[in-house]
């Protein structure tokens, strides 16, 4: 579970608990530049071209397990929400259901949603006619993994909407965070973010910056440096995340505020 250590950013954001499962029986002044929600929205109905695929793909990669995990606190059960979710998504990406998206509203997650609750109201029996050895789902999705995680989680009174919120929430850092870990690997740094990461990510540090400077063989003052540069480029990467769920630049700070707000729920 992500969590944040305040930092020197705006906004600031909480530090947020491990998210529960939902009703028991789960820069300003930047060019603002293209991204994957504004492709998908500009293609329409017509996901024909690489880009817009792409782009579909890669938001959708970081959202399944939210949605999979409000259809199982709605009261579906693990199968059933398996098969909504493959299908789902394979109407998605295939029949061009993106043309119901509304540009107005203008986020990702709020789209998806909607679509999902009315697809999951109005073509239940479809959707679950195709049982196991139907057609290979659009996504490669771990379901055995993701229901592992959602019997993990405490019962809690909150919405299955609002608990979808949160796992977005928590979707989207923890992407962020696999982000940088990747970049900092590929950069030879990966000691250096697993020795620090604690400091990003809220987690209760097991070493004090001494400590960290006599395992990195660094100084301490080089440690400093270096979480804040770490956590500096979390923001960004936050950021940026952010702004590709959103159709303009308007909302980006808006939908910062809120994913602090959902990750920070009980």
């Amino acid at each position: 579970m992500i969590g944040f250590e305040h930092a020197e950013h705006i906004p600031e954001p909480p530090i947020p608990q491990r998210y529960n499962r939902a009703v028991a029986p789960p820069a300003a002044g930047r060019r603002f530049a293209t991204t994957r929600w504004s492709v998908v929205l500009a293609a329409g109905g017509d996901l024909g071209s690489d880009a817009s695929r792409r782009a579909l793909t890669t938001l959708c990669e970081t959202y399944w397990y939210p949605l999979y995990a409000f259809l199982r606190s709605r009261g579906h059960s693990a199968e059933d929400g398996e098969d909504l979710t493959q299908a789902f998504f394979a109407r998605l990406l295939e029949k061009h259901a993106v043309v119901r998206a509304d540009p107005a509203r203008g986020r990702f997650r709020s789209f998806l949603l909607t679509s999902l609750q009315h697809f999951a109201a109005n073509e239940y029996e479809r959707a679950t006619a195709q049982k196991r050895g139907g057609p290979v789902a659009a996504l490669s999705l771990e379901f055995a993994r993701a229901e592992g995680h959602f019997q993990r989680e405490p019962v809690t009174t909150e919405t299955p909407e609002t608990s979808f919120d949160r796992r977005w929430a928590v979707a989207l850092v923890e992407r962020v965070v696999a982000r940088l870990d990747e970049e900092m690997t590929r950069g030879g740094r990966g000691a250096q973010f697993t020795s620090l990461r604690p400091y990003l990510t809220g987690e209760e540090p097991h070493q004090t910056y001494a400590d960290a400077a006599v395992a990195l063989e660094v100084s301490e003052g080089s440690i400093k440096v270096a979480v804040h540069r770490l956590r500096r480029r979390f923001r960004d990467l936050v950021r940026e995340e952010i702004a590709h769920t959103v159709s303009s630049p308007d909302q980006v700070d808006e939908e910062l505020r809120y994913l602090w707000s959902a990750a920070g729920r009980r």
